[in-house]
């Protein structure tokens, strides 16, 4: 992430119960906050860089509320051992992922099989939830509308592993740890 706002929000969750939350829990998480039309404009926008406020997310999860200029993208990553759901809030954004389990360690460079890309258009209210290991990139191809999305991670994001991509070879480039991003 290019650009960080230092403020925190809070969203009301339902009661909580014990355990950690599921997939569908942040999902839910997302879309309720998403939803929330006086958060999302509190998010101020950079025409340069995403700008993001961490958000308070059920029962011990990380959250965001992340704001995207035209023509961003995060470029090719996972979110280690940590699952997660995201809700496109304004805006529209699109995921490439990959439908393929990679292994999580011990390689550098990987070729990716036929068939396993996959594509998702996420207007506003639409989101996904994905599994441990989810590899994908997201963007906001709008040449002149900024999109606003709220994400949400269990546990709290330990890593983010970074990728490029060159037709069918995946490349892992760098591993960031938290203090990097917050």
């Amino acid at each position: 992430m290019s650009a960080s706002v230092p403020a925190s929000a809070s969203v009301p969750t339902p009661a909580r119960s014990a355990g950690t939350p599921t997939s569908a829990e942040l999902l839910d998480f997302v879309r309720r906050t998403a939803a929330d039309a006086d958060l999302v404009a509190s998010l101020p926008l950079d025409p340069q860089g995403r700008t993001w406020v961490r958000l308070e997310g059920p029962r011990g999860s990380e959250a965001w509320l992340i704001g995207w200029p035209p023509g961003t993208g995060t470029g090719w990553h996972d979110h280690a051992e940590s699952v997660g759901a995201f809700t496109t809030a304004a805006g529209t954004l699109k995921e490439n992922s990959l439908a393929a389990r990679l292994p999580t360690d011990g390689w550098k460079t990987l070729e990716l099989t036929e068939g396993v890309d996959r594509e998702r258009n996420l207007a506003t209210g639409q989101g996904r939830a994905f599994g441990r290991n989810h590899v994908h990139e997201v963007l906001n191809e709008s040449p002149t509308e900024h999109a606003v999305s709220v994400h949400a991670y269990y546990p709290p994001l330990p890593q983010i592993r970074r990728y490029s991509r060159t037709g069918p070879l995946l490349r892992l480039e760098h591993v960031e740890r938290p203090e990097d991003w917050q």
